[in-house]
C-alpha cells in the first residue's frame, strides 16, 4: 500500500511534490492555520456521514494513533458481506495503490462513491482524487455505477440546528462520468508515480499551477534562478525584449505564451522592481473624493465552515473586532475608538451597536481594500433590519486607499510589486519599527487573529487577558497605519 489517493493526487498536480513528501517530509512547511483546516475537514466529514442514515464506520485507530489499513480493509470486506448500505472509510487495495472512500452508498446494480469536501466548491483536481478510487474499486470487483463530489453549500443559512441533507447544509455535483472516464488514465499515472517513489534522485524543480499552496513552495524556491535570466514558456527572447524595454509586462501577458501564475508572478515582480513612481496629480485627484469628518476602519473576522450562529452561512466572514480612528477636521488629532466580542457566543449585534455608536453618519470612513469592510457591513445590516439604516449609510461613505498604490499612483521598489498593507507600510515608513508588521507581539496578520479569537473561550484569564491585549494592539496598528499612508499622499500630493 505505498500509493495512496492523496500521494496520487500529489503527483498529479507535481510530481516533485510527490517524491519530496516520500524522501524530505522534514522540508514541508505548513501554515499556520493547517490544523484548522484539518480539524475542520474531519468535522464535516464526520456529519456528512449521516446524510443516508444508518452507516457502518471502518475506521480503526491503532494506540500510536494511527490508521490501521489492514483491519480497515478486513472489516471492509465484512461490511460489502453483510450488506451494508453505507460504509464510511471503506477501505481497498489493489497492486499498491490504496483508498478510503469517504462514503460508500450502495444502490441497484453496485456502488456509490461520495467523496466530501469541506469546502463551498470544487477543484478539478478532485475528478482525479474520485477516478483514482473509482480505479481501485472496480479492480476490487466492487461494481462503482456513480461517482459525486459532496460539498457544503453556500445558499445555507443556518437555524437552529445543522440541516444534515443534501440542498440544505450539503450539495452534491451531478454524477461526474468524468470520474469514470479518467479512471483509464489512472494505471499509467500510478505507474509512473511508482517509478518516481523508486529513484532517490531528486526531480528538478518545476512550477505546476498549485504551487503557492504546496507545503513545499518555500524549499522548492531555494536557488531559484533570477527573474533576469527565468526561462520563460521556452522563450528567453520574451524575457530579453522586456528587459530591453521593448515588450511591457502587459504586451507579454497577453502574447499568448502559456505562463503559470509563478512564472507571471516573477514578471509583475520584476517589471515594478525598474521603477519608483508618484503621480502628484493622480494623487491629488484621490484625495480630493475624500471630506471630513475622516474616519480609518478596519475589521478583523473569523471563519467557519459551518455557520456557528444563526442567520450565517458557510466559511461567512463573522467580524468580531473593529479599529476606527477619526479626525474630525483639518489639523486635528486623530482619535481612536475600537470594540472587541466577548469570546462566547455570537459577537455580531454588540459589533453592530458599536459601530454605529462611533461612526458619526457624515464620516468618509477610509478602509484598506473596501470591498471586504463594505461586504462586512453589508450582511450585518441584513441581519439587523433595526439597525440596516445607520448601516448602509456608513456602507456608502467607505472610500478605499488601496487605490492609489493599486493603480501605482504611489510606488517604490520597496514594495516589492506588491500593494497589500503589510508591503506598502513598511516601504513608505522604512526606518519606523511599528510600520513592520513582523515587530508585533503575538499577532501579526488577520489569520492569526482568526485564529486566536475563538479559541479564548477555552483560555485562562491570564491567556484571555494577553490575547485581547494583543489583538486589540494589533487591529488598532492597521488603523494607525493608514492615518499615516493618508498623512504621506496629502505630503506628496503638496
Amino acid at each position: 500500500m505505498n500509493l495512496s489517493k492523496s500521494k496520487y493526487c500529489n503527483f498529479i498536480q507535481c510530481p516533485k511534490r510527490l517524491w519530496l513528501s516520500y524522501y524530505k517530509p522534514q522540508e514541508a512547511e505548513r501554515s499556520a492555520n493547517a490544523a484548522q483546516r484539518l480539524e475542520t475537514g474531519t468535522e464535516v466529514g464526520d456529519l456528512a456521514r449521516g446524510l443516508f442514515g444508518p452507516f457502518v464506520d471502518v475506521t480503526t485507530v491503532r494506540e500510536d494513533g494511527s490508521l490501521d489499513h489492514a483491519a480497515m480493509l478486513k472489516k471492509t470486506q465484512e461490511a460489502l458481506q453483510n450488506g451494508a448500505e453505507t460504509i464510511c472509510e471503506a477501505a481497498f487495495s489493489f497492486d499498491g495503490c490504496y483508498c478510503q472512500v469517504d462514503l460508500l452508498h450502495r444502490v441497484g446494480g453496485g456502488y456509490e462513491i461520495y467523496e466530501v469536501k469541506s469546502a463551498n466548491d470544487f477543484k478539478e483536481i478532485n475528478r482525479h482524487d474520485v477516478a483514482f478510487q473509482s480505479y481501485v474499486l472496480e479492480k476490487c470487483g466492487v461494481p462503482v455505477v456513480g461517482v459525486y463530489l459532496v460539498c457544503l453549500n453556500r445558499d445555507y443559512r443556518r437555524k437552529g440546528d445543522w440541516e444534515i441533507a443534501f440542498g440544505k447544509l450539503f450539495k452534491r455535483t451531478k454524477e461526474l462520468s468524468a470520474g469514470l472516464i479518467e479512471r483509464k488514465c489512472v494505471e499509467e499515472n500510478a505507474a509512473r508515480a511508482k517509478a518516481l517513489l523508486q529513484d532517490t534522485n531528486e526531480p528538478r524543480t518545476t512550477f505546476c499551477k498549485s504551487c503557492a499552496a504546496c507545503d513545499f513552495f518555500a524549499y522548492c524556491r531555494r536557488g531559484a534562478p533570477d527573474p533576469s535570466v527565468l526561462d520563460l514558456a521556452n522563450c528567453p527572447e520574451k524575457w530579453e525584449y522586456m528587459n530591453r524595454g521593448i515588450l511591457t509586462m502587459q504586451e507579454l501577458l497577453n502574447s499568448g505564451e502559456p505562463l503559470n501564475a509563478c512564472v507571471k508572478q516573477q514578471i509583475e515582480h520584476a517589471c515594478f522592481e525598474r521603477a519608483a513612481e508618484i503621480d502628484k496629480e493622480k494623487i491629488k485627484d484621490f484625495l480630493s473624493t475624500l471630506w471630513y469628518p475622516l474616519g480609518f476602519l478596519d475589521f478583523e473576522t473569523m471563519q467557519s465552515a459551518l455557520p456557528p450562529f444563526d442567520g450565517a452561512h458557510t466559511y461567512q466572514q463573522i467580524p468580531f473586532q473593529y479599529s476606527f480612528h477619526l479626525i474630525g477636521k483639518e489639523g486635528e488629532k486623530a482619535g481612536h475608538f475600537e470594540f472587541l466580542a466577548e469570546a462566547e457566543g455570537d459577537p455580531r449585534r454588540a459589533l453592530a451597536e458599536s459601530l454605529v455608536r462611533d461612526i458619526p453618519q457624515d464620516a468618509c470612513v477610509i478602509a484598506y481594500n473596501m470591498k471586504f469592510e463594505r461586504a462586512v457591513l453589508s450582511e450585518l445590516a441584513e441581519l439587523f433590519p433595526d439597525l440596516a439604516p445607520s448601516l448602509l449609510v456608513i456602507r456608502e461613505n467607505v472610500r478605499d486607499i488601496m487605490i492609489p498604490f493599486q493603480r501605482r499612483y504611489y510606488y517604490n521598489r520597496a514594495m516589492q510589486g506588491s500593494y497589500s498593507l503589510k508591503y506598502v507600510s513598511p516601504a513608505l515608513f522604512p526606518n519606523e519599527e511599528e510600520a513592520d508588521y513582523h515587530n508585533l507581539e503575538g499577532v501579526h496578520n488577520g489569520s492569526e487573529a482568526m485564529d486566536i479569537f475563538p479559541r479564548m473561550k477555552t483560555m485562562s484569564e491570564e491567556e484571555r487577558a494577553e490575547a485581547k491585549k494583543q489583538l486589540l494592539i494589533y487591529c488598532g496598528h492597521d488603523t494607525w497605519n493608514t492615518v499615516k499612508i493618508w498623512q504621506e499622499l496629502v505630503r506628496v500630493s503638496k
